[in-house]
């Protein structure tokens, strides 16, 4: 059978055209799954913002990553980091509480953990103190007790030194410390990639982990009577009990900082540590953390 110079045309178009078809079908749905697997970047109110698989080091979101702000209280996560870092370090050790923490908490207007003036603390439950309630007076018995020098004021600028030492050591070019609480004096600050790098190297330790998830805890102190009494304190961080695989980390505000948070979560075997500064409002702060941990986790 022959076939004519127009029949073969006939079967040529034919094929170009189920070809065509079948292109225009696979790459609509290599671009569905291209789309369905790039989230839209998310907008926060927060001036600054940033997150990173903790395994890789990967970045997942930023915004400002690198502007240097005021840090709040989430200063307090390398006070904990500084004090994990001790040599020898003794967890069941006790504190003596002095009247000069409570004298600073009342002259700041500061956060406290309500720690009772001669009651014996130990160093675990001073870090408990310092973390959940966000305790300036825990902030100030710890940098009293692992700072160096003879007077107080000496062991305070020795241990925020510590805390210079510890973010010089971290490579960060952007943070500085000048408290040990956050309390500044106009030179305390850090970046929210920086932040999160911090918390990322402060969640190497077991103890750090262990306390910035808990929600609430109670602990057994002792008096200066030599009895003892029960400190109750509960966890500023509600993300916690509202974001799905949260473990952590730190919240902050002020004047200056505005609204900011550390926060961690891992979800199957993938663990994201992000950071977010001068949000506007509490409710803004985690609105901000959830949209960005979401669009990190789809990534």
């Amino acid at each position: 059978m022959k076939i004519g110079i127009k029949g073969i045309n006939r079967v040529t178009a034919s094929a170009t055209v189920a070809l065509t078809a079948g292109a225009v079908i696979a790459s609509g749905v290599f671009a569905s799954s291209a789309q369905a697997a790039t989230p839209p970047t998310p907008k926060i109110t927060a001036a600054g913002g940033y997150t990173m698989n903790n395994g890789t080091a990967k970045s997942l979101f930023a915004k400002g990553a690198d502007t240097r702000r005021s840090t709040g209280s989430t200063t307090k996560i390398m006070t904990a980091k500084v004090v994990l870092s001790q040599k020898n370090l003794n967890l069941d050790s006790k504190v003596t509480i002095q009247k000069a923490y409570s004298d600073y908490i009342v002259s700041k207007g500061a956060s406290s953990a309500r720690l009772i003036v001669g009651d014996k603390v130990t160093v675990r439950q001073l870090l408990y103190g310092l973390m959940l309630p966000s305790g300036c007076d825990a902030a100030y018995a710890l940098a009293d007790k692992f700072g160096s020098g003879t007077t107080r004021a000496a062991r305070v600028k020795s241990f925020i030194g510590k805390m210079n030492a510890q973010a010089k050591s971290l490579g960060l070019k952007n943070t500085r410390f000048d408290s040990f609480d956050g309390i500044g004096n106009g030179s305390n600050y850090s970046t929210p990639r920086d932040l999160t790098k911090i918390a990322s190297s402060a969640m190497k330790s077991s103890t750090f982990r262990s306390i910035v998830k808990t929600k609430s805890t109670k602990q057994k102190v002792t008096t200066k009577s030599g009895g003892y009494r029960y400190m109750s304190w509960t966890n500023t961080n509600t993300m916690l009990s509202s974001y799905s695989g949260a473990i952590g980390i730190k919240t902050g505000s002020g004047p200056t900082a505005k609204y900011c948070l550390v926060f961690a979560a891992t979800r199957g075997s993938k663990t994201i540590v992000g950071t977010v500064l001068a949000s506007t409002s509490a409710a803004n702060r985690s609105a901000d953390m959830k949209k960005i941990m979401d669009y990190s986790f789809k990534k």
